[in-house]
């Protein structure tokens, strides 16, 4: 579809208030979109359904699902060079209000680390949202902004009346699977990107990306088969470098998505270790809701087709092909909820036992530029 008109329809779709998301998925030329026929809730349980789901922070409460079957399907053609309208301007945070959140989420370091100190947990991420005054809340352009300034990360934007609406562009893989191939990204420690990617590690952000380097691997050893591990290598995101690890497996034959889902879901990169511990101390003590911060979302259970490597001529090789259903998820980092004239922007970090408070905290700051920088 020509981009103009692509465009045009999710407008339209907005306009009216029904459902749909639109996507990009990492060094991608296209972009995909989802237009939901009526503003329906529905949600997936088992996760065999087809369609795009969003998924909370919370693994207790629902994910919702944008079902393939009363949905329009679109995607465009090649992305070559693309007529950006320019997003609105953002207003700057009370200076004021950002001492006063600075000084809080200090405090809740010194807390997470003192308790670290004195008890069974390892780690905690722990998260902030901060406020931005929009001169007006039109999303596309804002998602058009972020497709051309992250091209390696999954951005995207999600709409849904009776939820909300949601953009980003993540750096983090949760899952792919396609027919019974299984590869998951372990992704932890940040440093602002300086120009190169040889850069020095300290041992926080080393222990860091171990700890949900082996807590992906532990917990996947009952499903899966052929466990395979990447060295660690330093990736760039936007404005930042993190270490990233990738696994790869295959699936049991008896194995069902939910289960890896339920083993995985929310992984120490954005809860901590043990999971429950750290999950409890981020519920009792953040003072907010996360929502779908943190929560994951993507493509579930598409249908793929591949060809024939016999070598036959294209008409032959019909009868070859084979068709697998592929998921690719990916964890809701970088992004921000729009609420009328208004953007919440989230960001977090892990805290070990050698955080330091100020540093950690200029962490965050370093994040939320990856959206105001689009802003």
């Amino acid at each position: 579809m020509i981009l103009e008109d692509f465009f045009k329809r999710i407008e339209v779709q907005h306009s009216n208030k029904l459902p749909f998301v639109v996507y990009r998925k990492p060094n991608d030329d296209r972009f995909f979109c989802l237009l939901q026929s009526s503003e329906d809730l529905f949600f997936t349980e088992d996760f065999t359904d087809q369609g795009f789901v969003f998924s909370p922070f919370d693994e207790s409460k629902k994910t919702i699902l944008i079902p393939l079957h009363v949905s329009e399907k679109l995607s465009s053609k090649k992305i070559t060079d693309m007529d950006l309208s320019i997003p609105e301007k953002a207003g700057i945070q009370n200076s004021q209000s950002l001492d006063l959140e600075k000084e809080f989420h200090m405090n809740l370091i010194k807390k997470g680390v003192e308790t670290i100190n004195t008890s069974d947990l390892k780690k905690v991420v722990l998260s902030r949202k901060e406020k931005i005054n929009l001169s007006n809340s039109y999303p596309i352009s804002i998602f058009k902004k972020l497709y051309n300034r992250y091209k390696s990360a999954f951005v995207y934007c999600w709409y849904h009346p009776k939820v909300g609406l949601w953009l980003g562009a993540t750096p983090e893989t949760l899952l792919k699977i396609e027919g019974k191939q299984f590869s998951i990204m372990a992704l932890a420690g940040t440093q602002d990107y300086k120009g190169t990617l040889n850069v020095v590690w300290q041992n926080k952000e080393k222990q860091e990306q171990q700890y949900v380097t082996d807590f992906i691997v532990d917990n996947l050893k009952p499903c899966v088969e052929n466990i395979k591990i990447s060295d660690v290598e330093t990736v760039k995101a936007g404005n930042l470098l993190h270490l990233k690890t990738m696994i790869s497996a295959h699936l049991k034959s008896d194995v069902q998505l939910k289960q890896i889902i339920k083993v995985l879901h929310p992984t120490p990169a954005v809860c901590g270790l043990p999971q429950l511990e750290a999950k409890q101390f981020i519920i009792k003590h953040e003072s907010y809701d996360r929502e779908y911060y943190t929560g994951f979302l993507g493509e579930l259970n598409f249908e793929t087709t591949s060809g024939s490597r016999l070598g036959r001529r294209n008409i032959e090789n019909r009868a070859y092909t084979m068709t697998k259903k592929s998921t690719q998820l990916y964890v809701n980092l970088r992004c921000m909820q729009i609420k009328k004239q208004e953007a919440i922007i989230y960001v977090g970090g892990g805290i070990t036992e050698s955080s330091n408070p100020e540093s950690e905290w200029q962490e965050t700051v370093s994040k939320s530029l990856v959206i105001k920088n689009v802003l």
